[in-house]
This record gives structure tokens, sequence and C-alpha cells, in this order.
């Protein structure tokens, strides 16, 4: 069936119908990590939500071209990313080790939460220090161009002229003279012609530990330049998405558009998307707040923050049911609340495969199917998608508790639209069958609990169901035999 997929444009803030600019290929870049810390759950929310956007492109048959970046270089400690310290020669400088030590640890420390969340890795991940050429040839041509100065070794974007004719807030909505005046004063700023010019290369101090040969000085790019830069090389000087968490917005993803607009006259992309934060019992999480804490600590239940751990795909589930637009409220209720609505989904996903076809059906799918798609063809709306996947669940159950007839060809699109929809859009996996010989240990259980039962040994069956329920499992005695899930 066709689809028309609508998708909010931060750059307009409005929902807009997707037009793939070169179909079926889609270009989309969303900035990744600054690999000096372990990945915290906030910043895995945003690629578990990019992840769900790219999932369903592709699923609707564009040809995505994913680029996510490592950050491994340049990313300086103040607001702007061009001042202070540089993240993660400071970390090196602290563990007494190389840079490229910790840019592999935490790079490798990356991948792995990400395939425990089961996101899908990106079509291309190129590197910051990896791409110090195609950086310095770009701020040649900003330079050339007009829109940046020299100082001292240094080059920055010179932001007043390039406001005299263009639009440097129209991102951010916000007009310069209110940027300026908000603008607080930093160090190095006495070498800047303007408070809002930023850093494009920077010259090294001798005791810097990353730096290169450029035409200016030995130095290295800065922050905002590198996305501009690679995005650039991957996906062209104008592409289709450009994403990454909120907090980039104001300032980050502003610089982006005026580097490219500089350089070459164009928005590098035609939306600009932006997932939200987390917040933990209404505060934004943050380490300052001593709220913030990383996937393995909520995995384990060893936090100071939740009751219990909590699984991989539990905490996806729980990222889902909010749309990606939307503030996320982290706590012990709504983590309990999805670990029961999760469970809830995936048995009726397991008992699935025991339906029997009719020969007449009660239901018709096809009108749920469409609302499945409605659902994340409104800017990817995954809490809607999960309302409709439990309508879905529920048909099951009836069905399987032979109070529903289906036939054979809506049982197969009901199958579809829970395999489509469960494992390759949202990404969820099914827990429960992760240990191959768990299903056949508690298959020769039920097994015997059948013989109790034919042997009228009442007594030894319900010992059996009462001591898998006290465990975790549930069996089901149904017409077709005994099923068991998990609770």
């Amino acid at each position: 069936m066709e689809q028309s997929l609508f998708v909010y444009n931060t750059l307009t803030r409005k929902k807009e119908k997707f037009a793939a600019l070169n179909p079926p290929h889609v270009g989309m870049y969303v900035c990744g990590p600054t690999v000096y810390s372990d990945v915290h759950l906030g910043n895995s929310r945003t690629y578990i939500s990019f992840d769900l956007i790219f999932r369903y492109l592709t699923h609707l048959g564009y040809k995505v071209r994913y680029v996510r970046n490592i950050t491994d270089a340049g990313h300086l400690e103040g607001d702007a990313g061009d001042q202070g310290e540089d993240k993660i020669s400071k970390k090196a400088k602290l563990a007494q080790l190389e840079p490229m030590e910790i840019v592999q640890k935490y790079t490798i420390g990356f991948h792995d939460v990400m395939q425990i969340f089961n996101v899908l890795p990106p079509s291309i991940e190129p590197t910051a220090t990896g791409h110090i050429i195609e950086q310095i040839e770009l701020v040649k041509l900003i330079l050339e161009r007009g829109y940046a100065y020299e100082i001292n070794g240094s080059v920055y974007f010179d932001v007043e002229k390039y406001n005299q004719t263009q639009d440097y807030g129209i991102l951010n909505r916000r007009n310069l003279e209110d940027l300026i005046n908000n603008t607080r004063d930093l160090g190095g700023q006495d070498e800047k012609r303007g408070k809002l010019d930023f850093a494009l290369w920077i010259k090294a101090k001798p005791e810097h530990l990353m730096k290169w040969p450029s035409p200016w000085s030995v130095g290295f790019p800065a922050w905002h330049l590198e996305c501009s830069a690679m995005s650039n090389k991957y996906l062209g000087q104008h592409f289709d998405i450009h994403g990454g968490g909120i907090d980039l917005m104001p300032t980050h993803h502003t610089n982006e558009i005026a580097q490219n607009v500089a350089a070459c006259d164009k928005n590098p992309a035609n939306y600009w998307v932006h997932a939200n934060m987390l917040t933990v019992n209404g505060q934004k999480m943050s380490k300052s707040l001593g709220n913030s804490f990383l996937p393995y600590e909520l995995f384990t239940g060893q936090n100071s923050i939740l009751s219990k751990g909590y699984s991989p795909m539990t905490v996806r589930f729980f990222i889902l049911q909010a749309h990606y637009r939307s503030t996320l409220d982290f706590g012990n209720e709504a983590m309990e609340a999805s670990e029961k609505g999760f469970k809830r989904l995936m048995n009726s996903f397991t008992l699935m495969d025991s339906l029997q076809a009719s020969g007449s059906t009660d239901v018709e799918i096809a009108p749920l199917l469409q609302r499945c798609y409605d659902a994340m063809n409104d800017d990817f709306n995954s809490p809607v998608l999960i309302a409709e996947l439990f309508e879905a669940s529920r048909i099951i159950n009836t069905v399987y508790d032979s109070k529903m007839k289906i036939d054979a060809k809506n049982l197969e699109l009901l199958k579809q639209l829970m395999n489509d929809f469960i494992l390759d859009i949202l990404g969820l996996k099914n827990e429960q069958a992760a240990n191959d010989d768990l299903p056949k240990v508690l298959d020769m259980i039920v097994e015997l609990r059948n013989g109790a039962k034919v042997n009228r040994d009442y007594a030894t069956s319900d010992k059996i169901r009462d001591g898998l329920q006290q465990i975790g499992f549930q069996l089901k005695d149904g017409k077709e035999g005994t099923t068991w899930s998990k609770i």
C-alpha cells in the first residue's frame, strides 16, 4: 500500500510531506557521540529514535545512506564546543593514556551499548580525525568567500558579516541582537571580532596532544566544522535529513547551517529532525544533578533511582512509548508499566504461531494494518503505533482462547503486521526466546505436567504450574494444548 510520510521539520516548525531529493535514495546525517566517556541513557534515547526513523524509511523501500559520525577530536569543554580543553585530551591526561586509547575504549563501549539496544549500525561511521584534509579544505573555501578570518593561527567564522545577507538564527529562531546580548564573555574571546564568532580551526597550545599542520598553524579543527565536512563528503552539499538531540539545535546545528551556506549557498538538509531529552522524575538528566546513569547500571539495577534492573528491550520499549519529540520522564512507575506492557505484547507475539485459521473470520486485519502505517506516517508516531499493536495483541489472545475466528488470509496479514512493526520497525526482540535451550527445557516440563494430568495426579500438576509461576513463567491451557510464556 502506498504511504505518504509526514515529518516535523525544526527549520519550519511544522510537519511537511516527506519528498526525497533523489528517490528512492535518502541521505541522513545524525551527529554521533564524542567518545570521551560512557554513553548515557539520554544519548541512547537519541540513537534509538533515529534507529526507528532509519528502520521505517528502509521499510518503506528507501535506500538510506545513514551517516553517523564519531567525534574523536576538537570538541572542547565550553558550551559552544570551541572553548576550554579538548574533552578527549583531558581524559587522556587524567588516565595517563594516549588520546586514541580513550577513543578506542569509548567507541567500543558505544558500539556495545547500541548492539544491546538492537540499534542498527549506520551505513557510514566517519571519524573527525579521519577527515582533517576535508576540514582544512572547507575552511579555505569559507575564507575565500569572505565569511571567516584568521588571527594568530586560528580561523573564526564571522557571524555578523554572514548575517548581513543570511539569517544566522533561521534554525533557532533567535535574532542576532538577542543572541549577542545573551552571550557570556569567554576566555579567548579577545581575538575574535564578534561575540558570536565561532572557531573553524584552532591553533594548538604546546601542551595540546592532538594537532595537525594546516596553512594557518599546527592546530585542530573545531567541533562544528567536523560535521559539515563529513556530511558534505558522504551526502553532498544538500541532502534529505539532518538529525541529533534537541540540545544541538541552538548552537551546533545553527553553526553547521551557517558554514554550509557560507561555503556553497545551501542549507545542508531539507528536514532538520531533533529528538527530545530524557528527564528523571521531572528533572533534566545530568551528571551535575547526580541523576544520570549508564545503561549497564539500568540493566543491573545498581543505581540510586530505580528499585530494580530492567532488560534492554524493556528500556527500548519504554523509550519508544513516547514520541521522539516529547520529553520522556524516567522513574520507577514508568519503567514498571513499560515492563508489564512489553511482556504482554511479546507474550501474544509468542502465541501467534500457535493460532489456527478457520474457514470464516470475525475480524478484518487490513484496517488495523493501515492504522499502524498511519501512526508511523504521522512523524514516526511510535506511541500510537504501540497502542494499535496492543489491539493486535488483543485479537491474538481472543483467537487463541477460541472466542474469535480468523481465516487464513487475515491470519497471514496479522502475522505480517506483528513481524513488520514489532521486529523490523520498532526493533524489539523477543527476549524470552534469547536462550536457545530454555524453550526445550520448558517444553519438557510442560510434557511432564501433561503426563501428571493424564494420570490424574493433580497435586503434581499444580505444583509444576505454581513453581513455574514463582520463577516468572505462566502456563496457559487452551484448546490446542498448553503453552508457556514469561510473566
